[in-house]
């Protein structure tokens, strides 16, 4: 058997980052930045208010309150105050109005009384640059916005539409083939024949890989006949950057899947010391990364979580690779025998009074049980030993989140 840590080493080293391309602002939200962005734009491009209110020389109501002269009104978007606010005047402005020349500070609305249509009285004083964005305030002109390797959030999105980076270098989603395999799948909700059982792993793995980041080619289901599996993985290798394949990757007499690619793929076939999942494949066709998974449900799960997505995941320019880890408190004990894995205990938790997370099994732990597996929401990571005992520290591999 191989160390899970060797094998991650392995797989994840084999999958460089893609290429990067010039990415639309409007595509480009969870994907990785490949390129420093630097801002051509001062965010504010002008002085503005902060507030709704007047805009005011500070010196004239530092003896508050006191009455000035509204000589002007400006809405956000409309042309500045053609002119120059002087001794004992005021121009309304609302939030986001440019500051007009004389001014320096507002005073809010809500600290004023209107005297009729030319004057107005202010009850505060206040101190110049009071509720005024000055140019730049946010982002200046030359600054470095967001480093590579920076993952574009809705946020950032929007930051890159305030300097006006209409076009950025990201590295792509990762179009990624999915299938299953086997004579006993049913994918179509047809009666199930005697020996036939409903096809699972392709619908859970699809949407696992969109919630990865990357872009699905789902191909359902290919049956046990050799030319058949050949040709489909031929030409997923044309079309897309990663294949993943669910069942077949073990030592039966009927793997058809490992006959396969054992013939026209660079593979590795590995036996990784962790429960579930020690059945394993990776390797490449025509150059494009190939996962085989096992067939069992809980076992496909636990080795993309583990295997693929870390690698997949590199190859869209991610530098944090795993999901979420901690320290939780087990709530019962999680007792294992001695057999040189790695044990990966599905477990469901939740924050408890002490600031920290307790987790207790989902029950059913064998790896065709899907069902209760599905209510799982961490890992529990159990190394080779005596267990961990009910109150004791277990670390977690979080699968939401």
């Amino acid at each position: 058997m191989i160390d899970l840590e060797d094998a991650q080493q392995f797989v994840v080293g084999s999958c460089p980052p893609l290429a990067a391309v010039p990415t639309a602002l409007a595509d480009v939200v969870g994907k990785v930045l490949a390129a420093d962005v630097v801002a051509a734009e001062d965010v504010p491009p002008f002085a503005n208010s902060a507030v709704d209110g007047y805009a005011v020389r500070a010196a004239d109501v530092e003896a508050a309150p006191v009455e000035l002269f509204v000589v002007g009104e400006v809405a956000a978007g409309a042309a500045p105050f053609a002119g120059v606010v002087g001794p004992g005047q005021a121009v309304r402005l609302m939030t986001g109005a440019p500051m007009p020349a004389g001014a320096d500070a507002m005073v809010m609305v809500e600290d004023s009384a209107r005297l009729g249509d030319e004057r107005v009285r202010l009850w505060r004083a206040v101190a110049a640059g009071a509720a005024v964005r000055d140019v730049g305030d946010d982002v200046c002109v030359g600054t470095t916005v967001f480093a590579a390797g920076t993952v574009v959030t809705p946020a950032v999105a929007g930051v890159l539409a305030s300097i006006n980076a209409r076009e950025v270098m990201a590295h792509p989603a990762a179009r990624v083939a999915v299938l299953s395999t086997g004579d006993e799948l049913v994918a179509d909700g047809s009666p199930l024949r005697p020996g036939q059982i409903r096809e699972s792993n392709a619908t859970m793995l699809a949407p696992l890989l969109v919630e990865a980041g990357c872009a699905v080619d789902h191909l359902g289901v290919v049956a046990d006949d050799e030319d058949r599996l050949e040709a489909v993985l031929r030409r997923a290798a044309e079309t897309v950057d990663a294949i993943v394949t669910s069942g077949g990757v073990s030592m039966g007499d009927y793997d058809v899947v490992k006959a396969v690619l054992g013939r026209i793929a660079e593979m590795r076939w590995m036996q990784v010391a962790i429960k579930p999942a020690k059945p394993f494949a990776f390797g490449t066709l025509e150059g494009v990364p190939v996962f085989g998974l096992p067939g069992n449900p809980v076992s496909s799960l636990v080795s993309f979580e583990l295997l693929a997505r870390p690698a997949l995941r590199r190859m869209m320019g991610h530098q944090r690779l795993v999901r979420t880890s901690l320290i939780a408190v087990s709530e019962q004990e999680l007792s294992r025998g001695s057999d040189g894995k790695v044990h990966f205990v599905r477990v469901r938790g939740e924050w408890a009074d002490d600031g920290r997370y307790h987790v207790r099994t989902v029950g059913a732990q064998g790896s065709h049980q899907l069902a209760a597996t599905a209510l799982a929401d961490a890992l529990a990571v159990v190394p080779e030993g005596p267990g961990v005992p009910a109150g004791a520290d277990v670390a977690v591999l979080m699968l939401r989140g």
